[in-house]
Parts: C-alpha cells; structure tokens; sequence
C-alpha cells in the first residue's frame, strides 16, 4: 500500500509540475571520469556532496555516453546522436562531420526547447559544440575553451565576448571559476527572474589532463596510491558488490593495450617514470610506482575539487529555496582516459606534479583501475569507455532515496526526460526546416521505479569504433576488428564473445548498426 500511495503522489506531483511549477534542471557533467572515480560509485576518492545526491536520489547503472567529449556534449544538449547532427565523423563525409561539423537548423539545443515554458538557461565551464553558447540560446554563459591551463587561461569568455588572458599567480583555477560564474548567474536569477524556472548546464573540465590541481587539495591523497592500480581495482570493485551497484564479474586487465593514439616524444619529456601499458605494478620500478601514484593523486585531487565546488552550487540552490524542486542530474562525457600527451605549454620535468609548469595525463594504468569493473577507456565503445555513473536527484519528484536503477539509457534520453518534466513537445519543424524524430527517451518512469523504457537501439561509432546495444545484447568492434558480440545480462564486462556461438543474433546486430550508419549518413546531408 506504501509503495502505491507513493507512486500516485509522484504521479500527480507530475501532472501539477507540468501544469503549474515545472522544475529547475540542473546538468552536471564531468570531463574522463571514469565509472567507479565517486565514492557513491566505489571509489576512495572523497566525493561527499555527490555522494548525499545519491544518498537522497537515484544511481543508474547501465547509462551510457558517446566515449568522447564533443559528440556526447551533441547528444546530451539536442537529444539526437552525435552523426545525426554532423557532429562526430561518419565515414567518407569527413567534410561536412566531427568536432567541427555544423548542426541542421532544426538540431536545436536544450535552451530553445525549453524557452515555450519560460525557461532561463544558463552556461558554465565547457562548451565543445558548435556555435557559441548566447547565439545558441543560453542567457547567461562563461566559457573556458583553454582546457590545457587550469591556472592561467588564454582562451574564455563570458556572453560571448572574449575575456583577457589570466596571468599564472594570480588565485586562478578552472573548477572554482566555473562554479563561481553558476553561483553569480543563480544569484542573479533569484534576484531579478525568481519567477521563471531555470536550466543550467555546469560542465566542469575536471579531470581531464593536464594534471592540474590544487597543492591542498593534492595533500589529502599523498601516499594513497602507492600500493598500485592493481590494489585500487580490486578494492573498488569490492566496494562496489558491497553496496549492490552491480552483479558483474570484473573484466580481465589488457596488458598490450596502450593509449588510443601514439606520441612518442612525450615519453622523451616525461622521463623514465611513464609508462604506456597497464604493467603489473611490481614489474614496475621504483621510479616508475612514484610518479605513477602520484598522478593518480593528481587526479582524486582534480576530482574531489570538482565535488567540494557542487557542494558550494548546491547550497546557493538551497539559500534560494530552489533545492527541493530542481532536478540535479550528473555524468561524465566518457570514461577514464588511457591518453599521455604533452602539449599547450609543455612539461616542465622539474616542475611540481599538479603545478601549471606540469603537464601529466592519467594514462592506461590507472584508466583501468577508474573503469572499473569494465574493460577498455575513453574513445572505445567497449563498457569502459561508454558507460556513465548517473545521479538523479529531486526531493519533489523522486520518492525513493538511495535506490539503483538498472534502467538502460543514453545521453540522449536527457533532453526528453528535461522536456517531458516541463510539459514541452519537441517542435515538429524550426523556421520551416522539418525536425525528424528524435531517438531519446524519457527517463521519467524511472524516476518512479526500476523499469526498462524502451529504446530500439543505443549505437555508437566513433574514430571507427563501432557498437550497437539491442535489450540485452552488444555488438561491438574496435577499429580494422572482427565483431564481437555479448550478452550484457550476464556478462557487462564482456569477456565471453558469443559471436560465433550465436552468429545469427551477431548478423542480425550487424545489419542494425549498418541500416542505421546509412540512415544517420542520410540525415546529415539532408537540412530538411
């Protein structure tokens, strides 16, 4: 009887929002997180405000991302994928596709969608989509273009008009800068629009490389590392049994899988103490385990941060009494990164690590440990570089506290589920350019309780990595390899390929992904 009562005030919570009070949106997202980096999600690192938004909401297990920064940033703000709006490459259209491709007029972003409701948007931090972010509807933006330099960027903006350049010394870091401007712009919206409902978008840059972090926030984790990506692995992955995140068997470690792309002379600037494979961490020497440990504190530090300023967001939203009826959703575009690079500025040797003089990438070994349980990082769409913890939290709607959802989702089911809780249907045309279907679902149902919604398909392809999710089943294949196919009900680590065993479900699979690669190919060069 409880669990109905709760379901009819949820329901009719809902009805009334849409009718009268539609709720605020609040979108997180981080940049190379990796899926077991919050504490909610397995991880040692300290995360104690997104841990209470889990605590007092909803964690989904089986969410998905694009594996890469700017298609998912496409797919998140439009609700259509990334190669439906020309922004991730398709094959022999590299002209008019990728991470500089122009959306279709009617690929319109959250702002627009939102604006027949009243809706304020507001912009923070990363932009990485066509487009600047007060063209493309948003009323209030700071954008920090300058990911290499967390201390002293060359390249940012606020409303569209170019800042000056911040000199190194001067109290700068991008995380804090960031959450100051959505602190400013909520302020100013209690201020002067309390009455309009709001959408903001807070996209941290945090923890993609560089390493760059705050000395006190790098002390809280010296020495924590040292017992090697092995150890933290295996103690994330029991942590998350634990607390029944998953049922899933961990993946094995690939030792010959190195970075996704190859720059050797950043082994001849970072020295003897880099590596680019997950090596077992005692065939490693001792020069090798500190600077590989330190970098990961490096990373817990640039990750704790990024909690310790959503807390300061979340209690701007609770002084405005905005808390109980904004939806506060987090994700991470892809996960941890196996990438080491040297560029910007260049790697000082000398230099403090986490300093702006540094420049440190997480690198293969301990990408594996931050993906944990699943196998592969960021660029693969294998589980390890597609899969997203996701956070939903909103006293108003959400019922239950603490609850994991096994519901399957992408990126792209945001923007409906943000449409579906504001009563907005998404136009059928914009400016005369008919609008085709999109492929998101509400996740609202969810909200409610531990449903499946129904997608005919979640699909990814990028730099010529290819999967497609039909209920249970993937078919995946990294660049100039085979298929592979697995059952992700029992095995989401995907280390049983069934593609020979049931080779009529693989087929099947196959001309699923391939129809739709010819469909999305069609759409990107009709601006209907």
């Amino acid at each position: 009887m409880k669990s109905l009562v709760s379901c009819l005030t949820l329901g009719l919570f809902l009805l009334a929002a849409k009718a009268d009070t539609p709720p605020n949106f609040l979108l997180i997202m981080a940049d190379d997180l990796g899926f077991s980096d919050l504490g909610c999600y397995g991880g040692e690192i300290e995360t104690p405000n997104l841990d209470q938004l889990a605590a007092n909401g909803l964690r989904f297990t089986q969410f998905y991302n694009t594996a890469r920064c700017w298609p998912t940033r496409a797919a998140l703000l439009t609700g259509f994928y990334a190669q439906q709006v020309r922004r991730d490459l398709l094959p022999g259209m590299e002209k008019l596709t990728g991470n500089r491709g122009k959306r279709q007029p009617w690929a319109r972003l959250m702002p627009d969608l939102l604006k027949p409701k009243g809706y304020r948007s507001y912009h923070s931090g990363k932009w990485h989509i066509d487009g600047m972010p007060i063209e493309m509807g948003f009323d209030r933006s700071y954008y920090l273009k300058d990911q290499g330099r967390f201390f002293s960027p060359k390249i940012h903006w606020k409303d569209d008009a170019k800042l000056d350049v911040v000199e190194r010394g001067t109290g700068f870091y991008g995380t804090t800068a960031i959450a100051d401007h959505a602190i400013e712009v909520l302020e100013e919206h209690q201020l002067k629009h309390a009455a309009a409902p709001f959408f903001h978008y807070l996209a941290f840059t945090a923890p993609h490389f560089p390493l760059h972090a705050l000395p006190e926030d790098i002390a809280k984790y010296e020495g924590r590392y040292d017992a090697g990506w092995e150890m933290i692995r295996k103690e994330r992955y029991e942590r998350q049994r634990e607390m029944g995140l998953h049922k899933v068997a961990m993946s094995k470690t690939e030792r010959d899988l190195g970075p996704p792309y190859n720059f050797p002379d950043a082994y001849e600037i970072l020295g003897d103490g880099e590596v680019n494979k997950p090596l077992p961490w005692d065939s490693l020497t001792a020069e090798q385990k500190k600077f590989q440990a330190k970098k990961m504190e490096l990373h817990a530090a640039m990750i704790d941060r990024m909690d310790q300023e959503i807390g300061r967001v979340l209690k701007q939203l609770d002084r405005m009494g905005s808390l109980q009826n904004t939806v506060v959703m987090f994700l991470s575009d892809n996960g941890a990164s196996a990438e080491i690079m040297v560029r910007t500025d260049g790697h000082d040797p000398s230099a403090e690590p986490g300093s702006a003089a540094s420049y440190l990438c997480l690198g293969p070994g301990w990408s594996t440990a931050c993906n944990t349980p699943f196998r592969r990082h960021k660029t693969w769409v294998h589980e390890g570089g597609c899969s997203t913890p996701l956070i939903a939290h909103w006293p108003m709607g959400i019922a239950e506290k603490g609850a994991f959802r096994g519901t399957q989702g992408h990126v792209v089911d945001v923007a409906e589920t943000f449409m579906d809780l504001a009563g907005v249907v998404r136009p059928a045309s914009w400016n005369g350019h008919k609008s085709p279907e999109a492929p998101g679902k509400s996740l609202v149902p969810a909200f409610q309780k531990d449903v499946q919604i129904k997608h005919d398909f979640i699909w990814w392809y990028h730099d010529r990595h290819k999967a497609v999710r039909q209920g249970d089943w993937k078919l995946v294949a990294p660049e100039g390899q085979p298929w592979e196919l697995y059952n992700l009900k029992n095995d989401r680590a995907e280390q049983n390929d069934l593609s020979e065993k049931r080779a009529r479900k693989a087929k099947a699979l196959e001309k699923l992904w391939n129809d739709k690669l010819a469909e999305f190919k069609g759409l990107a060069l009709d601006s209907f």
